[in-house]
Order: C-alpha cells, then structure tokens, then sequence
C-alpha cells in the first residue's frame, strides 16, 4: 500500500498527548469553560479534502473573505496504519492490527481553545501531507521509543519523543477502536509537540522519524 491510496481514507489525529503540554494547561483545564483535564484523549479529523503527499505544496490558508490569514503553523506525528479492521481491542493486542507506519503533517491555524472542535483551523485543504511511504510494522520494534522532529528551512525547530507522550501508541488504538471501527488503511496520528511550529509563506517544512522517513512540503505564496 502507498501514501497516495491512502487519502480515500479516514485519519484521526490526538491532540493534548505531550505529556508537558498538559502539565502546562492544567490550571487552565481547572477554569470555565473546562472545568476539568480532559480524562480521556481529545480527537480531531484531517477529512478527505485536506490529506496529501510528500512533496506537495500546502496552500497558504485565507480567511472567509478571501485574505490570507495572518499565521499558520505545523506540527508532525507518527502515523500509525491500520492493517486490519479493528474493533474493540484491548492495549495488549493493539498492536498486533497495526499494518504500518508512516508520518503526517498537519498544518492549521493557531490553536486558541481545546473546548470546541476547530473545523475552520484543522479543515484546510491540502493541510495533512502523509508519507513519504509505509513502513510495514514489522520494521519498528517499538513505536513509542521513536522521535519526531520537524525542521523549517533546514533549522531544526521541535524534537518530540514518543516516549513522552501521555497515552501510548496501543492505548490510543484500543480506545479509539471502542468509539468506532477502524478499517485497514485508516491513519492515527497518535501524537503532536505541543508548541506547535510557526511558518510563513514558501518555507519548506521537513519532517522526520528515524526509521520511517522525511515528509517534505513547501509552503504556498511568496
């Protein structure tokens, strides 16, 4: 299976899994109008319109009106491939329907609130490269000891390990498998640094997981 069948397919993306990035919201998860941290993970969708390939160029986003909005910004996660349709696991076995594994890049608009669903930051067309190919799962030994990191213009500007992220890898499939069925090809991003990268027109964004690969985009505009 190639990345460029893999856009006819759903890909689920965990937001608040760094495990700093929670520890840094926590008085502000205690206020209105959360009232509470999130118990269990938060998740969001990169629909169909938004996935793409390594390589592509990402259009800079515009607002209702037709203007550019004023920043954008990225962040990188493992992409974790379904190999079979996965329904109700448990963590133990989790991993054993893992068919892959391969990097997503989701550019959006900067995050204000966690309370409501972003559909206008997180919808953008194009906003989701994935690739640059599937790593078959049995290459990776452990997927929660890997490090991603994500480079603007040949700078290094995030080093995210895995290993510090709140839910592991096959936690995340097990729970989200209980809230709905997986099918094979189906992506989960299974965790963000949580700063996210601030980018601006034309710069080339590179993101990369040993072993897995680099995802390379450029940014749309001059």
């Amino acid at each position: 299976m190639t990345t460029n069948t893999l856009v006819n397919s759903k890909l689920v993306c965990v937001a608040l899994n760094d495990k700093a990035q929670l520890a840094a919201l926590e008085s502000s998860f205690n206020e209105a109008p959360y009232k509470k941290p999130p118990t269990q993970p938060v998740l969001y969708y990169k629909p169909r319109n938004t996935w793409s390939t390594d390589g592509a160029e990402v259009e800079w986003a515009k607002d209702f009106d037709g203007v550019d909005v004023p920043a954008m910004a990225v962040g990188a996660s493992l992409g974790v491939v379904i190999g079979k349709e996965t329904c109700r696991v448990s963590a133990d076995e989790a991993l054993d329907y893992v068919g892959g594994y391969t990097i997503v890049s989701d550019f959006s608009l900067p995050e204000e609130s966690y309370y409501r669903p972003d559909i206008k930051g997180k919808c953008l067309d194009g906003s989701a490269p994935v690739g640059p190919e599937i790593i078959p799962a049995d290459k990776i030994a452990n997927p929660d000891a890997l490090r991603v990191t994500l480079s603007v213009n040949g700078h290094l500007k995030s080093n995210f390990e895995l290993a510090d992220m709140q839910r592991s890898v096959a936690e995340l499939i097990s729970i989200i498998s209980r809230i709905m069925t997986l099918q094979p090809g189906e992506i989960i991003a299974v965790g963000f640094a949580g700063d996210r990268v601030a980018v601006a027109k034309g710069e080339k964004v590179d993101a990369q997981i040993e072993g897995v690969g680099t995802l390379t985009n450029t940014l749309g505009g001059a």
